[in-house]
């Protein structure tokens, strides 16, 4: 057997439980039994099976049926994921040279479009969202005080008002809504102040392609004014994974160019077995979306309220969090932390798969992240609630013990001595140059603790979530190095480094 199919038939005959996407959670219940023959679903484009790329007949039939779920004027097929969709939106929506109003918080795949467009960006800063998991910050041994564990929030309309008012070649808007941790923005109130300025927005909707189909999960942007959305479709739905959808509406988007895009960023021979998963998903979802969504939200209360008596449980709510900055929060997101951070992130992340086999979705520097899916069952959220009533129980003894064995599960780390940087990836860079020209001017690479005042030449950023803490072109300062450090000496995924190292443009 291949190497990596004996992996992935490894993992899925293991008792892991899968807190993370695709959101079909391996159950099995999205699969009509045609699909579990896979090779022989595997064909091209052969007669009677339409052509992606000028679809006329079967496929063009389903991003109808697509379109009408959605509420869109049109909706394209993606088989290579958002990042495929959001690439085309780019070239789509500016001109080559041209400039880009986007949030500083968007997916990597937003940045390499500017890239590719060589355009100008101006940047929208997200509010800061508290979500009370205090830390304490020491430098070499000696505490300074306490701060409030912060995730970047919803983008202001104000912000979007105040950039176009001041920058009027700006040539579009892009946001990311809802956030990896599930923050929504008012994305109805953008859309108007954009169309005011006759620009046209894009909202990364990736996480969101579950909105819409039940109240108490927020509305989708494609019904509140958003010209473009991409939809990730196998990140909370039952669809295989590379597999999302573009929505366009309203006439400030030329479609043609649109569709030349696609045909750029998407492959020529488009999987059928990919088109086919999602196919079922949408089916799925509009014969039962609501009923899997209304039970979701059931588990998700049921979830809470086991971990009401912990003491040290800390759960973050984004529409609580800071009036008026997140509009509706996504419950899909699981956000979890330690209060005290007597656990990081990764600590936490690692008790949860080492101990209880539940592999999370993500670490970041104080809390985990689950994501919550229709096809979640009550098993799994039993599971995860027992083993953070337990986890809860140990932080009396661990304030005591200060360490524990690695059986036990828990450590202590050094690592929790090291200065923690407000705001981290939305926190403002001094731009030199833009993107396109740093990305290809000649480099150098240095060491980590070097880098203070240096241009960048790389993006720099945890995976996930994929939200560059640094991108080329900008200078980094101490906060900004310290923060990648200690990011690094917490044993998170920092992307961009080359065995531990920067690359910079070279010193003239």
């Amino acid at each position: 057997m291949a190497e990596l199919c004996e992996k992935l038939k490894e993992y899925k005959d293991s008792d892991y439980y899968p807190f993370h996407m695709p959101g079909h959670k391996r159950n099995g219940y999205m699969t009509e039994k045609i699909l579990a023959d896979v090779y022989g679903l595997d064909i091209t484009e052969i007669d009677g099976f339409d052509d992606l790329h000028q679809a006329v007949g079967i496929l063009k039939r389903e991003q109808e049926k697509a379109a009408r779920l959605y509420g869109a004027e049109k909706t394209y097929f993606l088989v290579n994921g958002s990042t495929g969709g959001i690439l085309s939106a780019i070239g789509a929506v500016t001109e080559k040279g041209g400039r880009l109003l986007m949030g500083r918080n968007c997916h990597k795949s937003v940045y390499h479009g500017a890239y590719l467009q060589e355009l100008e960006v101006s940047y929208l800063y997200p509010e800061l969202l508290e979500y009370g998991v205090t830390r304490t910050t020491a430098v070499a041994g000696t505490e300074t005080g306490t701060i409030t564990g912060t995730i970047a929030g919803a983008v202001a309309p104000e912000s979007v008002e105040e950039k176009l008012r001041k920058e009027p070649d700006i040539g579009a808007v892009l946001i990311t809504s809802p956030t990896y941790e599930g923050v929504v923005s008012d994305v109805r109130k953008i859309a108007t102040i954009a169309h005011r300025y006759g620009k046209p927005l894009v909202v990364d909707e990736a996480h969101g392609a579950h909105f819409g189909f039940h109240e108490g999960y927020p509305e989708s942007a494609v019904r509140l004014g958003a010209d473009i959305v991409i939809h990730s479709l196998h990140k909370t739905l039952p669809s295989m994974t590379q597999t999302a959808l573009l929505h366009v509406n309203g006439n400030l988007v030329d479609r043609r160019r649109l569709e030349r895009y696609l045909r750029i960023f998407q492959t020529s021979s488009p999987s059928y077995v990919l088109m086919a998963s999602m196919s079922s998903c949408l089916e799925i979802v509009e014969k039962d979306g609501w009923a899997l969504l209304e039970k979701l939200r059931r588990n998700r209360e049921r979830l809470e309220g086991k971990l009401k008596a912990c003491k040290h449980i800390v759960i973050f709510r984004p529409e609580s969090a800071k009036e008026g900055l997140a509009i509706q929060g996504d419950i899909c997101k699981f956000t979890v932390g330690i209060k005290g951070r007597k656990l990081t992130g990764q600590q936490l992340y690692d008790i949860l798969r080492q101990k209880y086999r539940l592999q999370m979705e993500m670490a970041a520097d104080g809390y985990v992240l689950a994501i919550l899916t229709l096809m979640d069952k009550e098993e799994g959220m039993d599971r995860l609630a027992d083993a953070l009533v337990e986890i809860d129980g140990m932080m009396g003894d661990f304030e005591k013990e200060k360490s524990r064995s690695p059986e036990g599960g828990i450590a202590t780390d050094k690592t929790l001595e090291r200065p923690m940087e407000k705001g981290g990836v939305i926190e403002e860079n001094e731009i030199v140059m833009p993107i396109y020209q740093a990305y290809d001017k000649e480099q150098e690479l240095i060491p980590v603790e070097k880098g203070c005042g240096r241009v960048s030449a790389e993006f720099i950023h945890l995976y996930p979530p994929g939200i560059p803490l640094v991108a080329p072109g900008e200078r980094m300062d101490d906060a900004r190095i310290k923060q990648i450090l200690g990011y690094m000496a917490s044993g998170l995924m920092v992307q961009g480094l080359e065995k531990g190292n920067l690359r910079v443009l070279k010193s003239e």
